[in-house]
């Protein structure tokens, strides 16, 4: 009997333990809206063009006639070299096409008196040849002192150095007295920028590049235009913004990444060439779907939310994320607007459970805007 009532009293205990609750989770709908992404690089600045002035003659460097750092125009006088010798040339040049020029004329007289008098047989055929082939001679040589008068001008001229652009020409590297030439140590005397536009090299990874390209294949630059500013050493941004100029051929296969070169109007050559900045290309993403960070978990290379149903069960689905914005992260795949996802508890809910949803307050925070690195 004892045995009996002991069971009894067993069994009624367990009668009465309370079915196990569901668990309370906090969750937040999916939110849609238009965000701003920025990204980041650090760039070099290079003139539009930069052009090397070189002494295509050997002399000595007698006048320097810029401001070092100065702008200059196409055609400016930068440098005169030693024309003595050079003016010399052209002249023993002059002398020696006069020389052929009266050899040549005596040759085409000879020529046209044998004609006369070759029908009368005063003279013999032997002598016509002669005559036509030195004419020919005589105008060859005429032909060549041309050339070697026009060759010796040249070089009188490669005596004054000229600017070949308009520009900001640099510090010179070759002093007064120095003398100058092809192969000589001073053959680059000087290097002339052109500074207005000037351009901005960033570095881009590939996947970055092929973003960029799709997004411009797909006409989105139009509809949704990427704005890109330059960022100063001082922390200023430059009141220019900048426009894409053009992508380098091939990715250097060391870095694995593209360069990529941006122009920015230079009104009054505050940019110079070297300079570092920090390149910022701001634009909007239309429609993007954005959960907090803290709801999306990733296993083994695999980013997973939970989410709530209509019914209060859970749904384990699998999302692709893209960028990170504050505390929030833009879902590219995997959800919809208004849906509901866990936030809080995620550790306690698994695929078809049922929960008590709860919903969860965001914190304070700044304006959302996404940022990656460069």
């Amino acid at each position: 009997m004892l045995v009996i009532a002991l069971l009894s009293c067993g069994c009624n205990r367990t009668q009465q333990q309370p079915a196990a609750q569901a668990p309370t989770v906090e969750v937040v709908a999916v939110v849609q809206r238009d965000v701003p992404l920025i990204q980041e690089w650090v760039g070099t600045l290079d003139g539009m063009v930069n052009a090397q002035i070189l002494a295509q003659v050997t002399g000595y460097l007698v006048k320097q006639n810029y401001q070092e750092g100065s702008p200059v125009k196409k055609g400016t006088l930068l440098y005169e070299i030693d024309p003595r010798t050079f003016q010399a040339a052209v002249d023993e040049a002059q002398s020696s096409l006069a020389r052929q020029e009266a050899e040549y004329k005596t040759a085409r007289l000879s020529l046209k008196r044998i004609e006369r008098l070759l029908p009368e047989k005063a003279v013999s055929v032997r002598d016509w040849d002669t005559a036509v082939g030195r004419e020919a001679q005589a105008h060859a040589d005429v032909l060549a002192a041309k050339a070697a008068l026009e060759k010796a001008r040249l070089q009188l001229g490669f005596t004054r150095i000229t600017s070949p652009i308009d520009g900001i020409a640099g510090m010179s590297k070759a002093q007064l007295g120095n003398l100058v030439g092809p192969g000589s140590a001073n053959a680059v005397l000087t290097t002339v920028s052109q500074v207005d536009p000037i351009k901005a090299f960033i570095p881009l990874s590939e996947q970055q590049y092929l973003q960029m390209a799709m997004k411009k294949k797909n006409g989105d630059e139009v509809s949704h235009p990427t704005r890109l500013e330059l960022i100063l050493a001082d922390g200023s941004t430059y009141p220019e913004t900048g426009q894409f100029y053009f992508a380098d051929r091939q990715v250097d296969v060391k870095t694995g990444t593209i360069q990529v070169a941006v122009l920015f109007k230079n009104p009054g050559n505050i940019l110079r060439p070297g300079q570092f900045a920090r390149i910022r290309a701001i634009r909007t993403k239309p429609g993007a779907l954005l959960v907090p960070q803290r709801a999306v978990s990733e296993m083994q290379g695999k980013y997973l939310t939970a989410v709530i149903k209509p019914d209060n069960t859970v749904a384990i689905r699998m999302v692709k994320p893209a960028e990170r914005i504050d505390s929030l992260w833009v879902i590219d795949e995997g959800l919809k607007s208004g849906e509901r996802i866990v936030v809080e508890g995620v550790q306690k809910v698994r695929e078809g459970m049922a929960v008590i949803p709860k919903l969860f307050v965001e914190p304070s925070g700044s304006a959302p805007v996404a940022k990656t690195a460069g």
